[in-house]
């Protein structure tokens, strides 16, 4: 038998694999999807009594991830749909509507009858027709205890003129999935890839759907050439030629019992439609090989199409797998992708320009005063800083991040030139995190929330900031992290003391409870202050990265350090 009958038939043997495992994923959920059902179902009775719009103006939502952002294709505004949000022992998902004024700098809730069931992992596309639609497909829905999962499998569009959600009835389409992504390219909208998940069992998809938006039917692909592998949480991207970029992306599978092998994947695809005008196009896998520098390996990271034909990718993690701990390296950089070039590239800062000028003139008054004495020059290029955080259990949280130009310089003197200097080279920027979510507009990156981790506790955040993608300048904080929102329940385990276990029922409280509670346990006679100094040990980090976003590039960085304490012992008291 010759090569190509090989592979065909090794083809249709993973086909027939794929198919038994999807029949048996199947037959496992339907239980747990029933139990789900009528839980959405109650949720679904409540969401009936709107019989009205209501556009109120509110807060920023609360924190979140795995949430939507889409850019309203007619007016300044970003939308904000679903999402999810986990305190250490319950999950809570979200079917809310929010809009963000570009312009104003303000949020509203915006309460429209008959929404889709709460839904996270979902995947949300905008096309500009009839004043503006939010089409959503897909997503999924957890048990408070995060141990059972509903996937969606539905097709919803949000009228944005007139401010109404419709479901989108049409067989033939994907089956229940989240983690997948979609893209509106020429009339239709395009699924790839995603998973599906129950208690004991998982698939992931590498399949590809269209959707026309004119006939409103579904059509699944069968695409010559050999394609992606199945994964979920890939970027994609549409060319405009009609054509789909995937790139990376996540999937495990499990080598033996109760033990799975995850893989972060960092191949790249093109998926081309052949015979363009004719009844049925022809679609075309083939492998990209492009040059420059890619990202470094990670998942859950975010995506956009940004200007001048060029797709971007926005932090995630790395996670180091040990025998029973996962150690995870979470990104705050920037990678473009350039379709036209086929090529990656890094993101860099390059600073505001008034700073540049006000550094060139610092370093050229210093060279008249000091003569032939040598100055030490700063690092050219983007420098990594590795951040290393203690949690509450000891255990450590690397973080890396990415700081485009001179992280800081050493102290020279003491002047106050000198340390306006030193505070200039530290970058406002985000907080390294993963699943965050991102929208461009007006060639403005837009990113909101997402999360990181410090050894088993989760911080979900709630900030929003912008960078001008033309420039690269500077990150802006359009709107900071409230540290009062951070809660965090530990789970309550069976060898826990009784302590521990009553403090599974308050907000913040029972995490001081749990802190005291460990202190108590490793120091029988610390004094209060000296309980807030552990704490702060442990947390500075975190505290230091919020003062500093707060506080903007002009701050000195020891009074940076004194808020961030001060914000610290804040948080800690009213804790306790």
């Amino acid at each position: 038998m010759g090569k190509k009958g090989k592979r065909e038939k090794k083809g249709k043997g993973a086909e027939k694999t794929a198919a038994k495992m999807e029949r048996k994923v199947s037959r496992r959920a339907k239980k747990e999807e029933e139990d789900l059902e009528a839980l959405i179902a109650e949720f679904q009775s409540l969401d009936a009594k709107k019989t009205q719009v209501i556009e109120t103006s509110c807060p920023p939502p609360s924190p979140r991830l795995n949430s939507s952002l889409s850019a309203h294709p007619e007016k300044d505004e970003l939308i904000l749909f679903g999402g999810e949000y986990f305190n250490g022992q319950k999950t809570y998902l979200y079917n809310e509507l929010y809009v963000y004024n570009i312009r104003k700098n303000s949020w509203s809730k915006v309460e429209i009858p008959n929404p889709p069931p709460r839904r996270c992992a979902h995947q949300a596309a905008v096309v500009p027709t009839a004043g503006g639609q939010l089409w959503v497909f897909g997503g999924e829905f957890a048990s408070p205890n995060g141990e059972q999962f509903y996937h969606y499998k539905d097709l919803w569009v949000l009228h944005l003129a007139t401010k109404t959600w419709e479901q989108i009835k049409a067989s033939g389409g994907p089956s229940g999935r989240s983690g997948h992504r979609m893209v509106a390219c020429k009339r239709q909208l395009i699924i790839f890839g995603g998973f599906h998940e129950s208690a004991r069992d998982y698939i992931y998809y590498n399949d590809v759907y269209t959707f026309n938006l004119d006939s409103f039917t579904w059509s699944k692909l069968a695409p010559s050439g050999i394609g992606p592998a199945p994964r979920s949480g890939c970027q994609m991207a549409a060319t405009p030629e009609g054509s789909v970029i995937i790139y990376g992306g996540y999937s495990k599978q499990r080598i033996k019992k109760d033990v799975d092998k995850g893989t972060l994947h960092t191949d790249m695809f093109l998926l081309k439609a052949e015979g363009a005008g004719k009844e049925e196009d022809k679609w075309v896998w083939s492998r990209l090989n492009p040059s420059g520098v890619k990202p470094t390996p990670r998942s859950g990271f975010s995506v956009a199409t940004g200007p001048n034909n060029r797709s971007l990718l926005f932090g995630g993690v790395h996670d180091e797998e040990e025998e029973e701990t996962i150690e995870g390296d979470f990104f705050n950089d920037i990678y473009f992708y350039d379709i036209g070039k086929n090529r990656w590239f890094p993101g860099q800062l390059k600073g505001p320009k008034s700073e540049k000028k006000k550094r060139r003139r610092g370093r050229q008054a210093e060279a008249e005063g000091a003569g032939d004495e040598v100055k030490k020059q700063r690092p050219q290029g983007p420098v990594e800083i590795v951040k290393e955080v203690v949690a509450e259990d000891g255990t450590v949280m690397t973080i890396k991040q990415v700081i485009s130009g001179p992280a800081a310089e050493k102290e020279r003197s003491e002047s106050e030139e000198e340390e306006e200097d030193g505070a200039l080279g530290q970058q406002v920027e985000p907080c390294p995190r993963s699943n965050a979510m991102l929208a461009v507009k007006h060639g403005v990156l837009y990113v909101y929330g997402g999360m990181f981790e410090v050894g088993d506790r989760q911080f979900t955040l709630s900030d929003l900031y912008s960078i001008d993608l033309h420039k690269m300048e500077e990150w802006k904080v359009l709107v900071e992290m409230d540290p009062k929102a951070q809660e965090w329940l530990e789970e309550s385990e069976s060898d826990d003391e009784d302590d521990d276990v009553e403090g599974a029922e308050g907000g913040e409280e029972e995490e001081s409870s749990e802190e005291e509670s460990e202190g108590e346990e490793q120091h029988p006679a610390v004094e209060p202050e000296e309980k807030h100094m552990d704490y702060l040990s442990r947390t500075e980090q975190y505290w230091i990265r919020l003062a500093r976003s707060n506080m903007g590039p002009d701050a000195k960085e020891k009074n940076v350090v004194k808020v961030a304490h001060a914000m610290a012992k804040t948080f800690y008291e009213d804790s306790v």
